[in-house]
């Protein structure tokens, strides 16, 4: 048996990955986090020591083996090392040689992706491993999820944010055009990608971030490029419904997009065409709720349930949270309806009255459960994001009067009862959440 061992990492640690720039999480931005528990930034080496061996600790608890992740990632420098002297002539193909292939796989599929870019930096195996997807495939084959908020408060600039470490992360900049930039954007997490819906100068575009590669893309396209619809994730597949076209023409096609294959493939047309609406999965259905339709671009209170399996859709009457817009502003002034679902239950972020509701699969109705957070500001509902993020409701929004621009993430687990919110994080950002979305992998 190993010796069992605590590997330390420290901010020094030589990582081969970022002189390449494409790694994921080896160049993480660490901000000051405020939080009711603990309100202090680790100020020294040896307490961010401290915070990875308890992070280490709590993998290898969750490991089904005699082996410590200490032990076999000390057991692996050293195996590098030896391949390095011997000219790299052994077989690394093992990955940690004592325990062969699969025991590897198996314990690394339970360590916290924030921990793959370390684990990347050891050798060539590993980042071939880490990059190909595969361990995110198995993760998701064995129930391992983790789910981090993906959030833009500054144009073209995204930041990812961990929920269970509270730490901030910077991805890469975004690169596009003028065009881009000022144009109706939308954002879904799907797999390990994080699309970004606009328009370019002729036509739309989707810009695509990788979390195995760190980088953004474009090239991809929907069979029918839409902007303004309502769309959700499932593991590998998203169905994209409603929205409208260059020329404001309503949709009622819809669209689900495999990340594994890089495959769109068009759903049979919805029972009434709307944009701005919101959508979920709930109960294995996909559901779009709400929006805008008809010719006079009315607010819709209905929703449409759509069966994977039957490939139906079933129009639900009354099922949007949205209330009637006001006599002398437009339906499309108000934001989509901000809504998320946790244990297959529904919920919905009231901006207007500040409340939470939770709908009443049984009797159809909506009913306030409790108060979101007191100093979100939104403007109609826009600028404020209502996120499920596993188990958990999220609520990231600027500040009302706060002066200098600050973004707070806050946290509900329905499960523990009626809303008390804990505040995860606070930094100073813009105070306008333009896109948000909820990776789990």
């Amino acid at each position: 048996m190993l010796e069992d061992r605590t590997c330390l990492v420290s901010r020094d640690y030589p990582r081969t990955c970022d002189r390449e720039g494409n790694w994921p999480f080896l160049n993480y931005l660490l901000e000051k986090v405020e939080v009711q528990q603990n309100n202090r930034m680790l100020e020294t080496d040896e307490e961010e020591e401290m915070v990875v061996r308890k992070k280490l600790k709590h993998s290898v608890d969750q490991i089904d083996t005699t082996l410590s992740i200490g032990g076999l990632l000390n057991t692996v420098s050293d195996q590098s090392d030896s391949q390095r002297h011997a000219g790299d002539n052994s077989d690394s193909s093992l990955l940690i040689a004592a325990i062969g292939r699969d025991n590897s796989i198996s314990c690394l599929i339970r360590c916290s992706r924030a921990d793959y870019g370390v684990i990347a930096s050891l050798n060539g195996s590993f980042r071939s491993l880490i990059r190909s997807g595969d361990l995110y495939r198995l993760r998701r084959q064995n129930g391992v999820v983790e789910h981090w908020v993906y959030f833009s408060c500054q144009l073209l600039e995204w930041e990812a944010f961990d929920p269970s470490s509270r730490r901030w992360m910077q991805l890469p900049r975004m690169n596009p055009n003028d065009c881009f930039v000022f144009s109706d954007k939308e954002s879904l997490a799907v797999g390990t990608e994080l699309l970004v819906f606009g328009r370019d100068l002729m036509s739309h575009v989707i810009y695509r971030y990788s979390l195995l590669t760190n980088t953004w893309t474009t090239g991809m396209s929907m069979n029918s490029p839409r902007c303004l619809f309502g769309s959700a994730s499932l593991g590998e597949i998203a169905i994209l419904a409603g929205g409208c076209d260059s020329g404001r023409n309503i949709f009622s096609s819809a669209e689900l997009y495999n990340s594994d294959l890089g495959t769109w493939t068009t759903l049979p047309n919805m029972n009434q065409s709307r944009k701005m609406c919101s959508g979920v999965f709930m109960d294995g259905k996909f559901y779009v709720i709400g929006g805008v339709g008809g010719a006079d671009s009315k607010l819709l209170t209905s929703g449409e349930e759509y069966d994977l399996e039957t490939g139906i859709w079933t129009e639900i009457p009354n099922m949007s949270p949205v209330k009637a817009a006001r006599d002398d502003m437009p339906a499309t002034s108000e934001a989509p309806p901000l809504i998320a679902v946790v244990n297959n239950e529904l919920y919905a972020a009231d901006h207007a009255d500040m409340e939470v509701r939770k709908y009443d699969k049984i009797n159809r109705v909506w009913v306030t459960v409790g108060r979101l957070p007191e100093r979100m500001d939104s403007m109609y509902g826009w600028g404020l994001a209502f996120r499920a993020c596993g188990d958990r409701l999220i609520v990231i929004g600027g500040l009302q009067n706060a002066g200098e621009g600050f973004i707070e993430v806050n946290s509900w687990v329905p499960s523990e009862g009626p809303p008390q919110w804990d505040l995860l994080g606070r930094k100073r950002s813009g105070s306008f959440v333009y896109n948000c979305a909820v990776m789990g992998c």
